[in-house]
């Protein structure tokens, strides 16, 4: 049986949207442009820095030129070209996960830059596993860490 609180709340919730229906188009448009300026102000205020932003920085800190951390990454010139000149662009994880070893991010620092690609790691697969064990043992050289992927036959980097 429904609480007097939850009728209340579903009268409201009809009301409101049999009224909206009934709004001529100049106050839908004025509604509509609210939930525009709602939408704007919320992703202004939860939006995280770019990948690009977060991983040029991470490079600055660490005293890096670009040519170290795309050789060290095994990633060609022109892919990290695209990465810096181009904000939209999102690599691949693998591309990422290789520009943090040669970075030599910590897990947290790691985490950050996945997530400012949309990616994470993930407990129950095993490459990322691997990843988070090497990080944590500090093992950053491509080729060690390519030798662990191989080892349990998955995708190298």
């Amino acid at each position: 049986m429904l609480d007097n609180k939850l009728i209340s709340e579903l009268r409201e919730f009809i009301e409101f949207h049999l009224i909206f229906k009934t709004f001529n188009v100049s106050e839908e448009l004025i509604l509509e442009d609210m939930y525009n300026g709602e939408i704007v102000d919320y992703i202004e205020t939860k939006r995280k820095p770019s990948l690009q932003k977060i991983l040029f920085d991470f490079i600055d800190r660490r005293g890096a030129t670009d040519p170290e951390i795309y050789h060290k990454a095994g990633i060609d010139r022109k892919l990290f070209s695209k990465i810096r000149s181009n904000p939209g662009y999102r690599p691949k994880k693998n591309t990422i996960i290789a520009l943090a070893l040669a970075l030599e991010l910590n897990q947290e620092e790691m985490d950050t830059l996945l997530h400012s690609a949309g990616y994470t790691l993930s407990d129950s697969e095993t490459f990322d596993l691997i990843i988070q064990f090497c990080i944590e043992k500090k093992i950053y050289n491509i080729h060690d860490v390519n030798e662990a992927l191989d080892h349990y036959d998955l995708k190298l980097l």
